[in-house]
Protein backbone atom coordinates (compact mmCIF):
# COMPACT_ATOMS: atom_id res chain seq x y z
CA UNK A 1 0.00 0.00 0.00
CA UNK A 2 1.11 3.38 -0.50
CA UNK A 3 0.57 7.08 0.61
CA UNK A 4 -2.99 8.16 -1.18
CA UNK A 5 -2.21 11.87 -3.15
CA UNK A 6 -2.87 15.19 -1.44
CA UNK A 7 -3.28 18.19 -3.23
CA UNK A 8 -3.02 22.17 -2.17
CA UNK A 9 -3.97 25.20 -4.02
CA UNK A 10 -0.82 24.35 -6.45
CA UNK A 11 0.96 21.04 -5.45
CA UNK A 12 0.37 17.67 -5.90
CA UNK A 13 1.88 15.50 -3.40
CA UNK A 14 1.66 11.72 -4.78
CA UNK A 15 3.32 8.52 -3.92
CA UNK A 16 7.30 7.97 -5.81
CA UNK A 17 7.68 5.48 -8.56
CA UNK A 18 10.44 4.42 -9.94
CA UNK A 19 11.13 6.92 -12.45
CA UNK A 20 11.45 9.93 -9.50
CA UNK A 21 14.78 8.25 -8.43
CA UNK A 22 17.03 10.94 -10.66
CA UNK A 23 14.93 13.62 -9.15
CA UNK A 24 14.97 12.38 -5.33
CA UNK A 25 18.89 12.06 -5.53
CA UNK A 26 19.49 15.28 -7.22
CA UNK A 27 17.42 17.02 -4.31
CA UNK A 28 19.34 15.25 -1.55
CA UNK A 29 22.85 15.28 -3.20
CA UNK A 30 22.08 19.55 -2.93
CA UNK A 31 23.94 20.28 0.01
CA UNK A 32 21.85 23.72 0.48
CA UNK A 33 19.07 21.32 0.65
CA UNK A 34 20.67 18.00 2.71
CA UNK A 35 22.42 19.49 5.13
CA UNK A 36 18.90 20.23 7.27
CA UNK A 37 18.35 16.90 6.48
CA UNK A 38 18.33 13.81 9.24
CA UNK A 39 21.84 13.44 9.77
CA UNK A 40 23.05 15.59 6.80
CA UNK A 41 24.41 15.32 3.51
CA UNK A 42 25.26 11.12 2.06
CA UNK A 43 26.89 9.96 -0.61
CA UNK A 44 25.21 9.54 -3.43
CA UNK A 45 24.99 5.90 -2.91
CA UNK A 46 23.10 5.94 0.20
CA UNK A 47 20.89 8.16 -1.32
CA UNK A 48 19.55 5.87 -4.15
CA UNK A 49 19.62 3.49 -1.16
CA UNK A 50 16.99 5.36 0.83
CA UNK A 51 14.83 5.91 -2.20
CA UNK A 52 15.03 2.15 -3.39
CA UNK A 53 14.15 1.61 0.36
CA UNK A 54 10.94 4.05 0.33
CA UNK A 55 9.15 1.15 -2.15
CA UNK A 56 11.23 -1.93 -0.86
CA UNK A 57 10.18 -1.06 3.00
CA UNK A 58 8.40 1.33 3.71
CA UNK A 59 5.36 1.40 0.76
CA UNK A 60 6.15 -2.34 1.05
CA UNK A 61 4.93 -2.77 4.76
CA UNK A 62 2.73 0.33 5.28
CA UNK A 63 4.70 1.86 7.31
CA UNK A 64 4.44 5.81 7.04
CA UNK A 65 3.04 8.12 4.15
CA UNK A 66 5.80 9.85 2.04
CA UNK A 67 5.25 11.20 -1.31
CA UNK A 68 7.16 13.32 -4.11
CA UNK A 69 6.35 16.79 -4.44
CA UNK A 70 4.97 18.46 -7.79
CA UNK A 71 4.40 21.63 -9.44
CA UNK A 72 2.60 22.14 -12.65
CA UNK A 73 3.96 18.26 -13.39
CA UNK A 74 7.81 19.01 -12.52
CA UNK A 75 9.12 17.20 -9.46
CA UNK A 76 9.69 20.17 -6.64
CA UNK A 77 10.23 18.15 -3.63
CA UNK A 78 10.04 15.34 -0.98
CA UNK A 79 6.84 15.16 2.25
CA UNK A 80 6.43 12.48 4.60
CA UNK A 81 4.65 11.85 8.08
CA UNK A 82 5.93 9.39 10.21
CA UNK A 83 6.06 8.02 13.90
CA UNK A 84 8.80 9.10 15.66
CA UNK A 85 10.39 7.99 18.76
CA UNK A 86 12.61 11.59 18.91
CA UNK A 87 9.22 13.31 19.29
CA UNK A 88 7.32 10.77 20.81
CA UNK A 89 4.56 11.11 18.16
CA UNK A 90 3.88 11.85 14.20
CA UNK A 91 6.95 14.02 12.69
CA UNK A 92 6.42 15.50 9.18
CA UNK A 93 9.33 15.70 7.01
CA UNK A 94 9.57 18.01 3.90
CA UNK A 95 12.35 19.14 1.58
CA UNK A 96 11.97 21.52 -1.43
CA UNK A 97 14.32 21.85 -4.28
CA UNK A 98 16.14 25.13 -4.12
CA UNK A 99 14.57 26.79 -7.39
CA UNK A 100 11.40 25.96 -5.72
CA UNK A 101 12.40 28.28 -2.17
CA UNK A 102 10.50 31.19 -1.90
CA UNK A 103 7.44 30.59 -3.54
CA UNK A 104 5.45 29.57 -0.87
CA UNK A 105 5.32 25.77 -1.51
CA UNK A 106 7.08 25.02 2.05
CA UNK A 107 3.99 27.03 4.06
CA UNK A 108 1.82 24.49 1.65
CA UNK A 109 3.60 21.28 1.82
CA UNK A 110 3.99 21.57 6.13
CA UNK A 111 0.11 22.67 5.69
CA UNK A 112 -1.36 19.62 3.91
CA UNK A 113 0.92 17.49 5.95
CA UNK A 114 -0.23 18.84 9.41
CA UNK A 115 -4.05 18.78 7.72
CA UNK A 116 -3.43 15.19 6.95
CA UNK A 117 -2.09 13.95 10.06
CA UNK A 118 -5.03 15.49 11.74
CA UNK A 119 -7.97 14.69 9.00
CA UNK A 120 -6.76 11.33 7.95
CA UNK A 121 -4.75 9.73 10.52
CA UNK A 122 -6.84 10.98 13.63
CA UNK A 123 -3.54 12.74 14.83
CA UNK A 124 -4.26 15.34 18.36
CA UNK A 125 -1.15 16.79 17.75
CA UNK A 126 2.10 16.60 14.78
CA UNK A 127 5.66 17.21 15.57
CA UNK A 128 8.24 18.73 13.47
CA UNK A 129 11.92 18.83 14.24
CA UNK A 130 14.16 21.67 13.20
CA UNK A 131 18.13 22.63 13.03
CA UNK A 132 18.13 25.25 15.58
CA UNK A 133 19.95 27.66 12.24
CA UNK A 134 17.43 26.78 9.81
CA UNK A 135 15.36 29.94 10.84
CA UNK A 136 13.65 30.11 8.05
CA UNK A 137 11.59 26.57 8.50
CA UNK A 138 11.19 27.76 12.24
CA UNK A 139 9.79 30.91 11.57
CA UNK A 140 7.29 29.11 8.57
CA UNK A 141 6.14 26.40 11.13
CA UNK A 142 5.86 29.03 13.71
CA UNK A 143 3.51 30.71 11.62
CA UNK A 144 0.94 27.88 10.84
CA UNK A 145 1.13 27.46 14.33
CA UNK A 146 3.50 25.50 15.53
CA UNK A 147 5.34 26.10 19.16
CA UNK A 148 8.45 25.38 20.39
CA UNK A 149 8.02 22.40 22.86
CA UNK A 150 12.13 21.09 23.96
CA UNK A 151 15.73 21.11 22.58
CA UNK A 152 16.91 17.41 22.03
CA UNK A 153 20.90 17.30 22.50
CA UNK A 154 21.90 14.76 19.39
CA UNK A 155 24.74 12.54 19.25
CA UNK A 156 27.06 14.91 17.90
CA UNK A 157 26.54 17.51 20.50
CA UNK A 158 24.42 19.72 18.37
CA UNK A 159 20.75 20.44 19.16
CA UNK A 160 17.50 19.91 17.31
CA UNK A 161 14.08 21.82 18.07
CA UNK A 162 11.19 19.92 18.84
CA UNK A 163 7.94 21.64 17.74
CA UNK A 164 4.53 20.75 18.12
CA UNK A 165 0.65 21.91 16.84
CA UNK A 166 -2.36 20.84 18.59
CA UNK A 167 -4.76 20.06 16.58
CA UNK A 168 -7.61 22.53 18.45
CA UNK A 169 -4.71 25.28 16.87
CA UNK A 170 -7.16 28.37 15.68
CA UNK A 171 -6.12 28.63 11.68
CA UNK A 172 -7.28 31.97 11.09
CA UNK A 173 -3.82 32.89 12.47
CA UNK A 174 -2.12 31.37 9.74
CA UNK A 175 -0.12 33.73 7.02
CA UNK A 176 0.42 32.77 3.38
CA UNK A 177 4.04 34.19 3.64
CA UNK A 178 7.24 32.16 3.36
CA UNK A 179 10.43 33.43 3.19
CA UNK A 180 12.97 32.91 0.47
CA UNK A 181 14.82 29.46 1.55
CA UNK A 182 12.28 28.03 3.61
CA UNK A 183 11.01 24.59 3.68
CA UNK A 184 13.18 22.24 4.92
CA UNK A 185 12.80 20.64 8.45
CA UNK A 186 15.05 18.99 9.47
Amino acid sequence: MTALALHTARLRLEPYTPADEEEFVALFQDTRVSRWMGEGPMTEAEDRALFKRIFSKVYAQDLFDVWAVRHEGRFVGHAEIKPSSDVGGHEIVYALAAAAWGQGFGTEIARALTEYGFDTLGLAEVHATVAPGNAASLALLGRIGFRHVRDMVEEDGSTTRVLARSAAFDTTADTDRDPAGAGQPR
